[in-house]
């Protein structure tokens, strides 16, 4: 059994081939079953497998919303890769690594299909482990050149844009979220916020809302009206039972469940048509899958040298 730790994922993993990987993913056979979710004490313990022909994979990733107190990521993960016909172990990976480059990279084929062709300034809204991968994966589907960095500690914005600009991005931190988000052309939120953050009124039309860091339906990062008007799309179908974004706005009449337009399987196969005019705001939710983790782990064992 191989073990990869989190540089050698990263490594593995740029964005430009990992779009393409969950892309090819999402189009072809894959059983996930539903997560499993347990309470252990002061955590929130998902349990994520996943299984094509070839392989059989499992990850195991917590969630402790009392970390950032502790000065620790709120989230942390394994994932054990198995030959699916054999049930030989061929590789434990870092399993934050795997979620953090598979979530973004997710976003960002959704956005190949949602967000205007010349979108060139995103706006992040959070700064930790996701939100300083947001611009790369971005950059990988469209001609991204501006940053804008909004969080509510404004000294951890201004030290992510800080990071940004280190990699040619014209980033910069915002102090008014409001307005940060009225000249944005993606808003991308990446935060464990349990009451909204952005609201509708402020978004611009022609926008696309990227909602990536609720997962639970206590989690909320965006008002109603971010969704009232607005061509929604969802990674899969467990994301109108899981996450707070959604369940509250259905709830609520907001929209109901045949509103809307598809999910990533349906965007890459053609059976659901993504952005449908330069002035259509779009809003795309991820709950994260299973299958984009069993995708990114086997592109990961892929590039490894031979056992000798």
């Amino acid at each position: 059994m191989r073990i990869v730790d989190a540089e050698a994922v990263h490594a593995a993993l740029p964005f430009a081939r990992l779009v393409e990987t969950l892309r090819a993913a999402f189009a072809a056979p894959c059983t996930v079953p539903l997560r499993h979710t347990h309470q252990v004490d002061g955590i929130t313990s998902l349990i994520m497998p996943a299984w094509t022909q070839q392989h059989y994979g499992v990850k195991v990733i917590n969630i402790a919303p009392g970390n950032a107190a502790r000065g620790l990521p709120g989230l942390h993960a394994s994932y054990l890769l198995h030959d699916a016909a054999t049930g030989v172990p061929l590789a434990l990976l870092d399993g934050d690594a795997i979620t953090a480059r598979r979530t973004v990279a997710a976003s960002a084929l959704a956005a190949s299909y949602l967000a205007r062709g010349d979108a060139q300034h995103l706006l992040v809204v959070g700064a930790g482990r996701l939100a300083r991968l947001l611009p790369a994966a971005f950059a990988a589907v469209r001609p991204i050149t501006r940053v804008t960095v909004w969080a509510r500690q404004a000294v951890q914005a201004q030290a992510l844009a800080a990071q940004l600009a280190a990699d040619g991005f014209m980033a910069q931190a915002a102090p008014d979220l409001a307005a940060a988000c009225a000249t944005a052309d993606i808003v991308s939120c990446a935060t464990l916020a349990t009451a909204p953050v952005v609201q509708g009124r402020w978004l611009a039309p022609g926008s696309h809302l990227d909602l990536i860091g609720s997962f639970a339906p206590t989690m909320v990062e965006a008002d109603d009206a971010c969704f009232a008007g607005a061509a929604l799309y969802i990674d899969t179908p467990e994301a109108l039972q899981k996450s707070g974004d959604l369940l509250g706005p259905l709830g609520r009449g907001v929209f109901g469940a045949a509103d809307v337009r598809g999910t990533l399987a349906q965007l890459v196969t053609g059976q659901a048509p993504g952005r449908s005019a330069p002035d259509q705001r779009t809003v795309f939710k991820a709950v994260g899958t299973a299958l984009e983790d069993l995708a990114a782990a086997v592109a990961v064992l892929d590039t490894l040298p031979a056992r000798r």
